[in-house]
């Protein structure tokens, strides 16, 4: 198990890695963040969908065609924390090497976003107040680890899941329905 963790986890976390980067380059100078989140998004669901891959290989070839969900999931949860890492890592990279006044341009995005659609003054007042936690987190590399964490962790859990739920076989041969 550790080394089909290891290599779609490593797969995975490369794949992230690079549509990060040139997600991240795109965005920082683009003043509207919402392709790139759908960029970033998008590049999650496909990293992750190696889990299922993963899944798939460790049942059918080392394991005689049979998974519980527990293992199932056992592997998807630690293909999530390889790439999440990665994630992780490389955002701090960019984050502290290139892109320093990030949380300014984000903050200055989700005002501008929030005016355009409509948001009364006390409104945005109230999202100013809440994107200022964000900023100050951002001030401690331990905040800027834990909210990179909270952006990709939960996406990865949730196809863990997915996937060990579709995966999952106690028999080696699935009966086929009769009719």
């Amino acid at each position: 198990m550790k080394k089909n963790v290891l290599v779609f986890g490593s797969i995975s976390g490369l794949i992230i890695a690079a549509t990060m980067s040139i997600s991240g380059a795109l965005c920082y100078n683009n003043p509207n963040f919402q392709g790139s989140m759908w960029v970033g998004y998008g590049s999650m669901l496909l990293a992750f969908s190696l889990i299922f891959v993963a899944i798939k290989n460790y049942r059918d070839k080392y394991n005689g065609g049979v998974i519980s969900f527990g293992k199932a999931f056992k592997i998807g949860f630690y293909i999530v924390l390889i790439t999440s890492t990665v994630y992780v890592l490389v955002w701090l990279i960019e984050f502290y090497n290139f892109y320093p006044d990030f949380m300014t341009k984000y903050v200055a995005h989700v005002l501008r976003d929030a005016k355009a659609h409509g948001a009364t003054d006390a409104e945005l007042k109230q999202q100013t107040a809440s994107m200022a936690t964000y900023v100050n987190m951002y001030k401690n590399p331990l905040g800027v680890i834990i909210l990179t964490y909270m952006e990709v962790l939960p996406v990865g859990l949730v196809i863990a899941l997915i996937a060990a739920l579709i995966l999952k076989r106690k028999n080696a041969s699935p009966q086929l329905a009769t009719s």
